[in-house]
């Protein structure tokens, strides 16, 4: 029988979970790959570590380079996260000629484009299906499944832990500090939450799914950021009043030649389908020009939906082996060396949910509307929420479509006013027409 051999850096959680799932499915692998998927070597910097599943210990070594260079080894399984050693490791792995699967998204969208390139000099191949949205097979969609399309746009939940907090704090209408306390309990969110809550992971993943989509690389640092921290309770209730949700979306569309890429939170009408996504599930709403629109939605993460998709690529890579060893596994990815044309985010147009802290007394609406109105921006509705004379009240107005450049200039003059009491809140809204 033959056999495919396979050395896995780093047994965390990920890790365990691969070495769970080829030991409790390694018989349903050998049926269906008409060979067998065997692990040869582990390396890990603990290896005495528990875990949920029973690893011989003949096969755990601390020392990678052990792994790396054993010439019995076709696939090197890259589970250790990061980017500084990760990336060396990778390298290694694919200028050994060794075909590489990672879960490391952070790793593909700062040092991707070395990666594929280097794999297709060597001619091996490099799977990636876990490192965006856990066990959705999303990566694979975009690869193969809509080869035959030209995607026009992603827009997706692609982190469970913002869902998750987003979530719970329209249901139970507490404060963000306090349900992200809550999820750091529940073991959703890490102890420092910033790649999370500040919207990174979620570009990191949409960095890799736009180079997919759009056949163009698209540079990290061009794809504008934002987080949820400055949500506030009551903006999630003005939005359910006025018929939203506010979600963080991971936003990629391609117009006139030009690609917008952006995270940031934003309201989405109630009856868009993400808006029904809730707690740590993760969904990607894809349009394409020939197959229409597609949804893809389940666990975004977690040890064995993400173990799944690990053994995925394995298991893609293992069966071009098995079946004819003198191809090289699976190409890579074509990537283009040119970079795709970011817009702008000055240029992208939105409309806008804005609440204005205004001090109430007469005058104050016209002085802020006349504001909007010199920079080409115009109103859906206006509410005023309360009557405190002399007090700080919350305007709530919602927009028709603005660039945003001129959206920045009116909050600048809007926040210099006198009778403005704090810092205006500013969300865009996506999934209507104007």
């Amino acid at each position: 029988m033959k056999s495919i051999q396979i050395g896995i850096l780093g047994c965390g959680t990920v890790g365990s979970g691969v070495v769970k799932l080829i030991q409790e499915n390694g018989d349903l692998l050998q049926q269906r790959l008409g060979g067998r998927v065997v692990i040869r070597r582990i390396a890990d910097v603990d290896i005495h570590r528990r875990r949920n599943v029973e690893v011989d210990p003949t096969l755990l070594t601390t020392d990678a380079t052990a792994v790396l260079e054993d010439p019995e080894i076709d696939i090197i399984v890259e589970l250790i996260g990061g980017c500084d050693v990760a990336l060396r490791f990778c390298r290694e792995a694919l200028n050994r000629k060794k075909h590489l699967v990672t879960a490391n998204k952070a790793l593909l969208a700062t040092h991707g484009l070395e990666l594929y390139r280097t794999a297709a000099a060597q001619r091996v191949s490099i799977g990636f299906e876990a490192s965006v949205c856990g066990g959705i097979p999303l990566i694979r969609a975009m690869k193969d499944g809509l080869v035959a399309d030209r995607v026009r746009s992603i827009i997706g939940i692609v982190n469970g832990t913002c869902n998750y907090i987003l979530t719970t704090m329209t249901e139970s209408k507490r404060p963000f500090a306090e349900v992200l306390a809550e999820a750091q309990a529940h073991g959703y969110a890490e102890a420092n939450p910033s790649f999370d809550v500040d919207g990174i992971d979620s570009a990191h993943k949409l960095q890799i799914l736009a180079t997919l989509a759009f056949g163009a690389y698209v540079p990290f640092d061009r794809i504008h950021v934002e987080g949820i921290r400055q949500i506030d309770a009551s903006d999630i209730e003005y939005a359910r009043e006025l018929g939203y949700r506010i979600k963080l979306l991971a936003i990629a569309k391609q117009r006139n030649g030009e690609l917008e890429a952006r995270v940031h939170p934003a309201l989405i009408p109630e009856d868009n389908l993400l808006a029904a996504v809730g707690g740590v599930h993760n969904a990607v709403y894809v349009v394409g020009d020939a197959v229409g629109s597609l949804m893809f939605y389940g666990r975004g993460a977690g040890q064995m939906p993400t173990a799944s998709a690990v053994v995925s690529d394995i298991a893609e890579i293992a069966r071009g082996l098995l079946h004819d060893p003198t191809a090289r596994g699976v190409p890579p990815p074509p990537i283009s060396d040119a970079e795709a044309k970011i817009k702008d985010m000055a240029s992208v147009r939105s409309c806008y949910y804005l609440r204005i802290m205004a001090i109430d007394k007469p005058g104050v609406l016209s002085r802020v509307t006349g504001i909007l109105g010199s920079n080409n921006i115009s109103l859906v509705s206006v509410i005023q929420k309360g009557r405190e004379e002399q007090s700080a009240v919350p305007i709530v107005m919602m927009t028709h479509e603005a660039v945003e450049g001129d959206m920045q200039r009116s909050l600048l003059a809007i926040d210099q006013l006198d009778v403005v009491d704090r810092p205006t809140m500013c969300l865009r809204v996506e999934g209507v027409t104007d």
